[in-house]
């Protein structure tokens, strides 16, 4: 027996929209729909039934709601359809048995911009104010409080807002409540000192991707129990690390919908592209983002995707973070065309290697950012000069130096397919006696620079090099010259950015044509975190960084010293050649 319905309510057609194809939409999405209307065909053989009036009741409940910011700010909240189809969903679905709620969890993606957090907001305030719970405790969580607060002041900004919800909500520092009732809506954070004496009714989780581990999901779900129909949702962007938890719903979700997975309680809405989608067709980018004309604009997307178009280290955080599809976390950072176009300087049939000794000689005196990446004995190391522009415009002018093992060149030419004989034989390797580095030969180059340049700096990074770093301080370095640059995402995030997405694309680094920098360039991989942050990576079996690893520390003191003295600059001239 099927279950009776009024199918001209705007969520029914809007599911059938979406199934005839009438509203683009992404292959889980019609999925969604379709297992909506098919249960209203089935569900009554499970024990199901559709609670319109519920439905309605809580859709209804957004009106008294008011946005508090942007275009909107003061009018009352009127939901999307697609908004509507999650609420009706969650709100609607029943147990005959004893008339609680049928779905316990619900995981939903959709991209950036799309009105999550007003949503969800809106949905913990009724969970806490009009579901009827007795002291009902609602907990918007997030990796950091701070996370959580952006959802819970959102609600809070709409209870200030609704002259019926202010009158009945008290509102303290982080907490709302009923009084009389003990019912309190929070954030919550997984860097609390404690999570013990949780009772949740509902546990809205903000951006799940960005969970490194499931210890506050789980904790928040086994605390569900003791609820007569409690509400777990993730209300995420898409993610790239596959062994999340957020991936791992994720992939349930996907399963359920499917029908591979059989479960009841497990609501699931995933607005993205598809697989085989091409996301430069703007077609296809209402499927991530379902409010596409309402709060975001197809030209801030085009603006966006020319970006991810011309930047490959753009391309993955706009497909995750606009798109909503899940991508890798590592993501080729350099085209090769925009490489070859920053030698900085013209050939005019001079080989790079004489075009290097000129630059050299005519930068004498100027100041610059020493950087050194020893790596492994048995590979190869790196130190390099940055030279800051002198006049707005100019680029950085990068010149590295490399060193291998002598013994371990035909080793390394096998393992990576790369001239290092060559290299060496063209003076663009030192191949140092023995098979591991001989680090004195790297301090020789160090010291030579200090002689013939203004080194502001040398910018290291600390592990393996207290032994060199010590023979420097004997050789008469002062300690205040020399900076440790930890290979952390804090220290690579800005000048990564600055170098992948302003300085070459602009034409704006000098690399002199250095072919072991070009091969390092092309194996360049970067990872970001959740909030686009990124820092540079090798990819399993590609090639060696070093070079660029020592370019981006250089950039990162030049950044933190905020570029060069003035006086030096006036002192010394415009290179010309």
């Amino acid at each position: 027996m099927s279950i009776k319905i009024d199918t001209s309510h705007p969520v029914e057609r809007y599911a059938r929209d979406v199934i005839s194809g009438a509203i683009v939409a992404s292959k889980w999405v019609i999925l969604a729909c379709k297992r909506h209307v098919l249960d209203l065909a089935e569900g009554t053989g499970r024990g199901l039934y559709f609670d319109t009036a519920a439905a309605q009741r809580t859709i209804d409940f957004f009106k008294f709601l008011k946005h508090s910011k942007g275009k909107w700010a003061g009018e009352s909240f009127a939901l999307e359809p697609w908004q509507q189809f999650i609420v009706y969903s969650i709100f609607g679905w029943k147990h005959k048995a004893d008339g609680m709620r049928r779905y316990r969890t619900a995981h939903v993606e959709v991209a950036r911009k799309n009105g999550k957090t007003t949503l969800w907001a809106g949905v913990g305030l009724y969970l806490f104010f009009a579901d009827g719970e007795p002291g009902a405790e609602v907990y918007c969580a997030a990796t950091k409080k701070d996370q959580a607060k952006i959802l819970f002041s959102e609600a809070e900004r709409m209870r200030s807002a609704s002259p019926g919800l202010k009158k009945r909500i008290a509102s303290f520092r982080n907490n709302m409540n009923i009084v009389g009732t003990a019912s309190k809506f929070e954030p919550l954070g997984a860097d609390e000192d404690t999570l013990d004496g949780l009772n949740p009714h509902g546990a809205l989780v903000d951006e799940l991707h960005a969970h490194k581990t499931r210890g506050l999901w789980d904790v928040l779900e086994t605390a569900l129990g003791a609820r007569r129909q409690p509400l777990m949702a993730a209300i995420t962007t898409a993610g790239s690390d596959r062994e999340s938890i957020c991936w791992k719903q994720h992939e349930y979700g996907e399963k359920v919908l499917e029908g591979i997975n059989h479960d009841d309680t497990f609501f699931v809405f995933i607005a993205c592209i598809d697989e085989e989608d091409d996301w430069e067709d703007e077609r296809n980018w209402i499927k991530g983002n379902p409010n596409l004309g309402v709060s975001i604009s197809v030209e801030d997307l085009r603006d966006r995707a020319l970006k991810a178009k011309q930047m490959p280290s753009a391309r993955n955080s706009f497909l995750r973070l606009r798109l909503n599809k899940w991508t890798n976390s590592e993501t080729a950072a350099i085209k090769a065309e925009d490489w070859r176009e920053c030698v900085g300087f013209s050939l005019a049939g001079k080989d790079a290697k004489v075009l290097r000794g000129e630059v050299e000689k005519q930068l004498e005196g100027r100041e610059c950012f020493e950087t050194v990446d020893l790596a492994s004995t048995e590979d190869i190391a790196c130190s390099g000069k940055l030279f800051p522009p002198l006049e707005e415009g100019e680029p950085y002018i990068f010149i590295p130096h490399f060193y291998v093992p002598e013994e371990r060149l035909d080793e390394k030419i096998k393992q990576w397919r790369q001239p290092y004989d060559v290299w060496a034989r063209e003076g663009w390797i030192t191949a140092t006696d023995g098979n591991v580095i001989d680090y004195d030969v790297i301090q020789e180059q160090v010291l030579s620079d200090f002689e013939r340049y203004q080194v502001r700096e040398l910018a290291f990074d600390p592990w393996n090099a207290t032994q060199f770093i010590n023979g420097l301080q004997k050789a008469g370095i002062a300690i205040e010259k020399m900076v440790k640059f930890p290979q952390t995402l804090t220290t690579f995030a800005e000048p990564t950015k600055q170098l992948l997405e302003v300085l070459i694309p602009n034409r704006r680094i000098a690399h002199l044509g250095n072919p072991v920098l070009a091969w390092m360039a092309s194996n360049l991989l970067t990872k970001s975190d959740s909030n686009g942050n990124m820092r540079p990576v090798k990819g399993t079996g590609i090639g060696k960084i070093d070079g660029i690893v020592a370019l981006i520390m250089g950039l990162g003191r030049a950044i933190a010293d905020g570029g060069s003295s003035a006086s030096v600059y006036e002192n010394r001239g415009v290179i010309t050649l």
